[in-house]
């Protein structure tokens, strides 16, 4: 059978089959006595609840099944126990007061397949994690980011750039943006404004082994790693004959970069960045100095990955949202003139004065969050919460989806209002939608520099161009059918759109020139 027929669902159907030969006892955990499992929907034999899941949106099926079993759900995937927290509350009752519990991953069958089992996002709770995590929360606390201003602004110019000349070529550009930031804090590396080699690379890592890790295959085989085992060209082992090229895509997205800030630190050709500052201190007459550098060059990749999805991903968000609400781009863009004129770009300086903008992309991340079932956790050890039993090992699953979709904290959730994040004098409220960058021990710890480049490309984006529907040949508007696409993370699929500048006599020169007046 061709795996066209099978499509992405097939690794299921090979596990299905596979499965009953291979398991027979999935049976709930045996209770303490005086508790119970949170509530759920009756999970089926062998299978559990996987077919009652719609695999495309996940998400959305779990918040509908909160309306129906309450915000804390119990599930059964393949004899693996599934907590499903809807809440915001609960979440940061157990993932952050009860962090200790709840820092843990789940064991991917599929991470040492793709050779990502190094990441630090992925990393089970650890010395070898805590060591990961020290560095990257080192190189990017709040108190530091403001340090890569510069080098943030640089690239959001160089957005402007390539936009004007290329506006039909926008989700590579905002790929770009965002892996060339990373690149230059992380490795000193200044990408090339077209067809960065190792820009290109590492993003092509990245989306390959997104696409492929989605929830329901990597359950499969987290239920069934024996099916690793089985030859690629059997119908349903799509991810084995995809994998060796994930693998070694990764593997030079982990040593090429880091490669070049050793051979440029010997040189003195790189300046100050994460890679550089920590291969500093490293102490030469220590022992472990090997796997003092392993870490390091593992976390550095680590941060290129996560950083560069997040930015690219609410970018496009961004983009889309313009198009589809004239008038709140029409509203944003009054407000940058008012404030900045049109004889240079915002610069960090006006951010307090542009609230609306800081509002636009907490609604963009809100609206359709980028990582709607975040990175799940796993226990440590058994708990009961609020009389519920919580198993040792469990995969515990935050619904960042159905946060972001309250409808008791964001009235009409599916609209798209940046004015619920302002108060009634135009400020701010302290509603920054933090969950969405996880919580407790497990939060993004480069949350605080992708903020900031967000707000550098948004406002410059706003400040030349004018984001429209595009027009068919009879000069009629083609309509935006918005959809997203991914597997962990999410992003709008490609969509037509005319971007073209505000000011009509803006060419390259013209906009050269704005930016350095602006600098």
């Amino acid at each position: 059978m061709p795996d066209r027929i099978i499509g992405g669902f097939d690794a299921l159907l090979a596990a299905v089959v596979i499965g009953f030969a291979l398991r027979s006892y999935f049976a709930k955990p045996k209770l303490p006595r005086g508790v119970r499992l949170p509530p759920g929907p009756a999970p089926l034999p062998f299978l559990g609840n996987v077919l009652a899941i719609d695999v495309s949106t996940p998400w959305v099926t779990y918040k509908t099944w909160g309306n129906q079993y309450g915000d804390l759900i119990y599930t059964r995937l393949f004899g693996q126990d599934n907590i499903i927290i809807n809440s915001e509350e609960i979440a940061r009752e157990l993932l952050e007061n009860r962090s200790h519990n709840y820092s843990d991953r789940p064991e991917l069958a599929t991470s040492e397949l793709f050779g990502v089992d190094w990441t630090t996002a992925f990393m089970r709770y650890s010395s070898r994690w805590r060591i990961q995590r020290k560095i990257i929360q080192q190189s990017f606390r709040q108190d530091v980011v403001p340090e890569f201003r510069p080098i943030q602004v640089a690239k959001s110019h160089e957005l402007l750039l390539n936009m004007l000349e290329d506006p039909s070529n926008y989700p590579k550009h905002l790929d770009v943006l965002a892996g060339s930031v990373i690149m230059s804090t992380v490795y000193s590396y200044e990408a090339a404004r077209h067809d960065d080699d190792m820009i290109e690379r590492a993003t092509h890592a990245l989306e390959l082994s997104m696409k492929e890790m989605r929830p329901e295959v990597v359950a499969v085989f987290c239920a069934f790693p024996s099916l690793l085992r089985l030859p690629s060209w059997l119908p349903g082992m799509h991810l084995k004959r995809v994998a060796p090229l994930i693998k070694r895509l990764m593997r030079e997205s982990l040593e090429f970069p880091f490669a070049f800030t050793e051979r440029g630190l010997a040189t003195g050709s790189v300046s100050s960045c994460m890679v550089v500052d920590h291969l500093q201190k490293l102490d030469e007459s220590n022992t472990d100095i090997t796997s003092q550098k392993e870490a390091l060059k593992e976390s550095a990749a680590t941060v290129f990955g996560a950083g560069t999805e997040t930015t690219a991903a609410v970018l496009m968000n961004f983009i889309l949202v313009m198009i589809l609400y004239p008038d709140i781009q029409e509203k944003a863009q009054k407000l940058i003139e008012n404030v900045v004129g049109s004889k240079r770009l915002p610069t960090f300086q006006d951010r307090p004065s542009l609230s609306y903008i800081d509002a636009i992309l907490r609604e963009c991340q809100r609206w359709r969050p980028v990582f709607p079932l975040a990175i799940m956790h796993a226990t440590v050890d058994s708990d009961i919460y609020n009389g519920f039993y919580i198993p040792k090992g469990a995969t515990i699953t935050p619904n960042i989806w159905a946060m972001c979709h309250n409808e008791a904290k964001y009235p009409n959730p599916d609209e798209f209002n940046p004015d619920r994040f302002l108060n009634a004098d135009g400020t701010l409220t302290d509603d920054a939608v933090s969950f969405v960058w996880g919580f407790g021990r497990r939060i993004c710890p480069g949350r605080f520099l992708a903020e900031v480049s967000l707000w550098s490309a948004a406002v410059g984006l706003l400040s030349v161009f004018k984001f429209e529907k595009a027009k068919d040949e009879n000069g009629r508007e083609i309509e935006v059918i918005p959809g997203w696409h991914g597997g962990l993370s999410v992003r709008p699929n490609r969509f037509p759109c005319s971007i073209t500048p505000r000011d009509a006599s803006m060419d390259v020169s013209a906009l050269q020139h704005l930016i350095r007046v602006s600098v």
